[in-house]
C-alpha cells in the first residue's frame, strides 16, 4: 500500500494529546530502484508485519573529573528498526526489502530512503537506512514463514519530518 493511499482519510493533528499505540506509528520506504520517489509513493511497511521496533542506539563518552566524579556525554545516535512478521508475497514493501538486491547488497546498493512518523500528530523523521535481512522466510512445519529485517541509519542524522497530504 502506498503512503498516500493509507493517509487519504487520516488527518494528523500536530496538537494531538494522549496515548499512542504501536499502530499509530508508520514506517514507509522508497521502493523505487532509483530511490527518488515522492514520499506519497513510498510503500507502507505493514502487511504481515507483527512488529516494527524503532530504537536509538547511542554512544556515550565518559570521563572522570576532579571533585565531580564520572560524567558522560552523548557522542552519537543511530536510528535502527527491527521488522518482524510473516512473509507475505505480493506486498510491495516486503517484496522490495527481501529482493535479491537488498538481501545480498553491500555498501550503497543496500541503502534506501524512509519516513517514520506518528499518524496522530504527523510528526517524525525522514532519512536513509541500510537494509540487513536476517531471515527471509523460515519457521517450523505448518507455520507461516517468518521474516526478520533490520534497518540501520546511514549518513547524516535523519531530518525532522511532518506529514502533510501531497508530500
Amino acid at each position: 500500500m502506498k503512503l498516500s493511499e493509507l493517509m487519504k482519510d487520516i488527518s494528523p493533528n500536530a496538537k494531538y494529546e494522549g496515548f499512542a499505540t504501536s499502530d499509530d506509528f508508520l514506517l514507509a520506504i522508497d521502493v523505487s530502484e532509483e530511490q527518488n520517489s515522492e514520499i506519497g509513493n513510498y510503500a507502507v511497511v505493514q502487511t504481515g508485519i507483527s512488529g516494527i521496533e524503532p530504537a536509538l542506539k547511542t554512544e556515550i563518552k565518559e570521563n572522570r573529573y576532579i571533585r565531580s566524579g564520572l560524567s558522560g556525554i552523548k557522542t552519537s545516535a543511530q536510528r535502527q528498526f527491527r521488522i518482524s512478521g510473516d512473509r507475505y508475497a505480493g506486498d510491495e514493501a516486503q517484496d522490495f526489502l527481501l529482493s535479491h538486491r537488498l538481501k545480498y547488497g553491500t555498501g550503497q546498493t543496500s541503502v534506501i530512503n524512509y519516513v517514520f512518523f506518528n499518524m496522530l500528530t504527523g510528526k517524525g523523521e525522514k532519512g536513509k537506512v541500510s537494509v540487513s535481512v536476517n531471515s527471509d522466510g523460515g519457521g517450523k512445519a505448518g507455520e507461516n514463514a517468518g521474516i526478520d529485517i533490520q534497518l540501520f541509519k546511514i549518513g547524516a542524522a535523519p531530518e525532522e519530518y511532518t506529514y502533510s497530504a501531497g508530500t
